[in-house]
């Protein structure tokens, strides 16, 4: 039987770790930039981190499943799989931007029940796990605003989106406060913080979003689709994260078709 707090939490300390040693090691250092077939970019450094912790995972729990961004899918043999991002944000990674991370989760039957938000350079960590989120092992809670026009907005870039996606982007933004782009996965421990409000984002993958759901949710956030449901590993890659559930609900109405 495998325990969270005692098995699985201590692991997962140990592959952020790991992956924020290879990713320090080799920021604002040349890299060889590849192009995916979506044009993304993709570095060796990806690469060696998300096998490196595939590797660790299955000395340690070769039961276990594994999904990540770079490399093909491991099937597990039980109720549990892991979902990495070994750099989210690799555009500001090659570009010298500190604000990249890496992503865990683990899935107990699909659901995401610990979700990891490491940000090597600044050194912030965020963890979500069985009712309480922390950063660097202090308790986080989300900010108590409930109204759109005190909201502050967040995405990853205006790219982003498409023109179906757009003017509904533009309809929330237009109510709050201000809207940034550029933070990638750090935002959503911002808003697990109480420093931002709203982060709605589209064109996302299961490695992108799923370790940000327990994050986020333990912190006394929502997190959903453009449509209010449960993020699973088949969503259609939109996602709305809010503070609270009056400001979710509001965020929501702008949002849908």
């Amino acid at each position: 039987m495998i325990d969270l707090h005692d098995d699985i939490l201590p692991f997962a300390t140990e592959l952020a770790d790991a992956a924020g040693e290879v990713a320090l090691r080799a920021f604002r250092k040349p890299l060889n930039v590849e192009h995916k077939r979506d044009s993304s970019p993709v570095t060796a450094i990806d690469r060696e981190i998300e096998q490196l912790a595939r590797e660790r995972i299955a000395a340690r729990f070769p039961g276990h499943g594994v999904r990540g961004e770079e490399l093909p899918d491991t099937a597990g043999e039980g109720a549990y799989t892991w979902v990495l991002d070994p750099i989210d944000g690799t555009k500001g990674f090659v570009t010298g931007r500190p604000l990249f991370g890496t992503l865990i989760a683990l899935l107990e039957h699909s659901r995401p029940v610990l979700g990891v938000i490491d940000i090597p350079v600044l050194a912030e960590r965020w963890v979500g796990l069985s009712g309480t989120t922390t950063l660097n092992a202090a308790v986080c809670a989300t900010s108590a605003v409930t109204a759109l026009a005190e909201a502050t907005l967040y995405a990853s870039s205006p790219d982003m989106f498409s023109s179906a996606h757009s003017p509904r982007f533009d309809r929330l933004s237009a109510q709050t406060r201000f809207r940034c782009f550029g933070a990638d996965c750090y935002a959503y421990g911002l808003l697990a913080s109480g420093h931002t409000e709203l982060v709605a984002e589209a064109d996302m993958q299961p490695y992108d979003y799923m370790a940000l759901v327990p994050v986020v949710e333990n912190a006394g956030g929502v997190i959903t689709d453009w449509n209010g449901a449960a993020l699973t590993m088949a969503s259609d890659g939109t996602v709305l994260a809010a503070a609270n559930p009056t400001l979710h609900r509001l965020a929501l109405a702008c949002l849908r078709d």
